[in-house]
């Protein structure tokens, strides 16, 4: 057994003949490997953070100034480098050699001047948000302070090419709004959702809370701002992830599909090892931070902390909290077939294995004959169990022996793959077969996914593929930009027989079968997958195609195609409840450091307005168009003030943690954080790989992504804009809810967007020389692009 063969590859013995010193060269080669490749990451991530740490300035410009130092000196011109003259008066002679360290030494003190210089100057120019309101309809005008304010940064940005982490420095941090604003954009925003008596209550107990506890806490607040590089993210993550007890699966966790247009290879093995190498490759250009960030108009970036954690990284159970651990480096993957589990690895004699050499590895996997040791097949049901029962069973039977070994290689691989025993199928006559495909990713039959891993890749037995993401470690975004990164590279990753190109040089280490001793806690296991299978029943999902239309016509009408959709959604929801909800909305705050989301709200007067006049019939069709685009203005400044730090949801979150912290009761925060959101909305965000040339491969489409209902009486809705003509939802509820339905509220989804496009149509036929102003590119936000779950 390969287990054995590694247990004895070192071993010494004292016998009467003298010393006996047996080893394996192979083994002790594969050490050496390990701790070279191990020690190039550090020399790289030291000069990594050299580069960064005095970007935008360049390292290479330290020998320019050195140079201009030696040369004035030497020539006898002390200005502006008197300060060698200085140098060398603490120095013990005055010989050439003493020189060129005084000039050196008084190079870098100016270089690391300028250096300073040029990060807070950019850091200034950054904080700037004025750009972020200004209108992009056609003709409107620029103001000359954004177009300074532009010039200046695109001057910063392009002056040296950037790696993944270089604005890190240079981003502002999140402000705290006041409070007195926080209680303003509060109220409007649950206007439409309250009587005019409760109304009345909730105006007063905001007024009580600004007047009196909300000042303390603010100040809290504020110095908690300028102490942490981000006053929110920190207990976002702690409160709202790693001390939720609920379990993962479903809950928490969110999937990614496959390019669904296009099955590039119908060869498990051969998609499996290609995606498996192309992640990793991805990885390396997260480590040596050949990737660049992400830049909003080529010049604003976004921040980058989030990518840190995507691979190497496990959400660690706990009894009260969770923990995220994330590992330096991981050689290996966990791949799970038929209910056992593989360690796989990954490198060579040093070097990352080919995806053809991968493939062989796979392929001994599907080979296998092995069977599964008693609860193994089921043990991952303990990821979606509730997570202090998962801590107390970790706790006791995975602390030593043959558990803790192979829990401790699921938890320190780069991923974990799920090699699926049926297909993944996908056929626009047949829906149920795509809904299938998403119930699958999410959640699986409960146990062949690791919930806790950042992610598990899922792969069926035709070739297509999707994932599983754990939330903490970072948001949509990211896995996003990841899964979008993989399908760059994939598609001419195979041959003419559907496997991966090349021939291996070598045989590849065979995977190791991971050993358990699992009986004492099989009744644990037990209960975890009897719990799974409930959470399972309960779950209902639908992935709407809607090909009728999409941004082409939404940019026609001169609205951001996101603030459309969700009108849309709000016209759908209250002709499915008959009433307006508390609406959760995803924005990203990136443009700030350490920044994660932000809530915005859809539900806003001007939307109820609108909604009520498309069922009244004494509105005109001319009323109604005024007053959706009314309705989507406000959302757009909604996510634009969410986007700039001045939301209302993370600000009331982190005042109610201070009072927490306090032992402070405020009736207006238990009122506020108590208020539940039936209608959860996310937009997957796609097109931040600038290598996917769509015009070549136009087939190739995600469907995107989607997550539970976070309410057990609500809807989760993910989705995608994927082309001119072309959006996915993924809509999610509860079986057990008898007020809501996936499939009706799809459908619903389906006649607002038809009503909106049929409103549209008929002002344009009545209004002839609006429908010729209006201009193909519209007036999208130029902030659309920049939304996150």
């Amino acid at each position: 057994m390969a287990e054995a063969h590694q247990a004895v590859a070192f071993s010494f013995a004292i016998t009467h003949e003298g010393f006996d010193i047996n080893y394996d060269q192979e083994v002790l080669n594969l050490v050496w490997n390990s701790g070279i490749r191990s020690w190039k990451k550090r020399l790289a991530r030291a000069n990594n953070g050299i580069r960064n740490g005095v970007y935008p300035a360049h390292i290479q410009s330290l020998w320019v100034i050195t140079a201009i130092a030696l040369g004035l000196h030497f020539a006898g011109l002390h200005v502006p480098f008197n300060l060698v003259n200085r140098l060398l008066i603490n120095f013990p002679s005055n010989t050439i050699n003493w020189q060129i360290l005084a000039c050196f030494l008084a190079s870098l003190f100016v270089w690391l001047s300028i250096c300073f210089t040029m990060r807070y100057t950019l850091k200034l120019l950054l904080m700037y948000k004025g750009w972020m309101y200004e209108s992009r309809a056609p003709g409107s005008k620029v103001s000359l302070r954004t177009k300074l304010w532009a010039g200046a940064v695109k001057l910063f940005s392009s002056w040296n090419k950037p790696g993944l982490y270089s604005f890190q420095g240079s981003l502002p941090r999140l402000p705290a709004p006041s409070v007195h604003d926080t209680m303003t954009r509060y109220l409007r925003s649950v206007r439409p959702l309250l009587d005019d008596e409760k109304y009345k209550k909730m105006e007063r107990l905001a007024s009580e809370f600004e007047h009196t506890i909300g000042k303390k806490l603010q100040w809290y607040l504020i110095l908690k701002s300028w102490w942490s590089t981000n006053y929110v993210s920190d207990w976002w993550e702690e409160y709202v992830y790693l001390r939720g007890r609920s379990p993962l699966m479903i809950n928490s966790n969110f999937y990614g599909t496959d390019a669904i247009f296009m099955n590039l290879t119908q060869n498990q093995a051969a998609r499996a090892a290609n995606v498996i190498y192309l992640l990793l490759c991805f990885r390396r250009s997260i480590e040596r931070q050949e990737m660049q960030p992400i830049l909003i108009q080529g010049m604003i970036p976004l921040c980058s902390w989030q990518y840190e954690r995507t691979f190497n990284t496990v959400r660690v159970p706990g009894l009260e909290t969770d923990r995220i651990v994330h590992y330096r480096d991981s050689n290996h993957v966990v791949v799970l077939h038929k209910g056992c589990y593989y360690k796989v690895p990954i490198y060579h004699k040093g070097r990352l294995l080919r995806p053809c050499e991968m493939q062989v590895q796979i392929e001994e996997i599907l080979k296998s004959t092995a069977t599964p040791m008693p609860g193994e097949k089921y043990l991952a049901a303990l990821t979606a169990w509730d997570r202090s029962k998962w801590a107390e069973t970790r706790n006791t039977y995975f602390i030593r022996g043959p558990n803790r070994v192979s829990l401790n290689a699921i938890e320190t691989a780069a991923f974990v793959v799920s090699l699926d025993e049926k297909p993944y199928e996908f056929d626009l006559q047949r829906p149920e077969l795509l809904d299938e495909f998403g119930r699958t990713l999410l959640h699986g039959n409960g146990y062949n996914r690791w919930f806790d891993k950042s992610f598990t890749v899922c792969v069926g037995t035709n070739g297509r593929v999707g994932f599983n993401a754990e939330h903490t470690w970072a948001d949509a975004p990211v896995m996003g930009h990841t899964w979008e990164y993989i399908f760059a590279d994939d598609i001419d990753g195979y041959d003419e027989n559907g496997n991966t190109k090349g021939i291996p040089e070598f045989q590849p280490p065979s995977p190791v079968h991971l050993s358990w001793a699992l009986e004492p806690c099989l009744d644990r296991i037990e209960e975890a997958t009897l719990a799974a299978d409930k959470l399972i029943s309960d779950i209902d999902l639908r992935i709407l195609v809607h090909n009728q239309y999409g941004k082409g016509f939404m940019k026609k009408c001169r609205l951001s195609p996101d603030a459309y959709i969700q009108m849309a959604l709000q016209l759908a929801y209250y002709r499915d409840a008959g009433r307006f909800s508390l609406t959760y909305e995803a924005s990203m705050t990136r443009l700030f450091r350490e920044g994660r989301t932000e809530t915005v709200r859809p539900c806003t007067i001007e939307s109820a307005a609108w909604v009520k006049a498309m069922d009244d019939t004494t509105k005109t069709i001319a009323e109604r168009v005024t007053l959706l685009k009314e309705a989507c203005e406000r959302h757009q400044l909604g996510y634009q003030d969410a986007m700039c730090g001045n939301g209302i949801d993370r600000h009331l979150f982190c005042l109610y943690v201070v009072s927490k912290y306090l032992e402070v009761d405020s009736p207006f925060l238990n009122e506020v954080l108590s208020e539940p959101w039936r209608l959860s909305t996310s937009q997957t965000p796609h097109g931040q790989t600038p290598k996917m040339d769509l015009k070549k491969h136009p087939q190739c489409i995600s469907s995107g992504g989607g997550f539970g209902p976070v309410a057990d009486d609500g809807y989760g809705v993910s989705y995608i804009i994927a082309g001119e003509d072309l959006i996915f939802f993924h809509i999610s509820a509860k079986k057990s809810c008898e007020t809501t339905d996936a499939h009706r509220f799809a459908d619903n989804i389906c006649r607002a967007l038809a009503d909106i496009r049929a409103m549209f149509e008929l002002h344009m036929k009545q209004n002839p020389t609006v429908s010729k102003k209006t201009v193909t590119n519209g007036s999208s936000s130029n902030t659309d692009s920049t939304k996150s779950n």
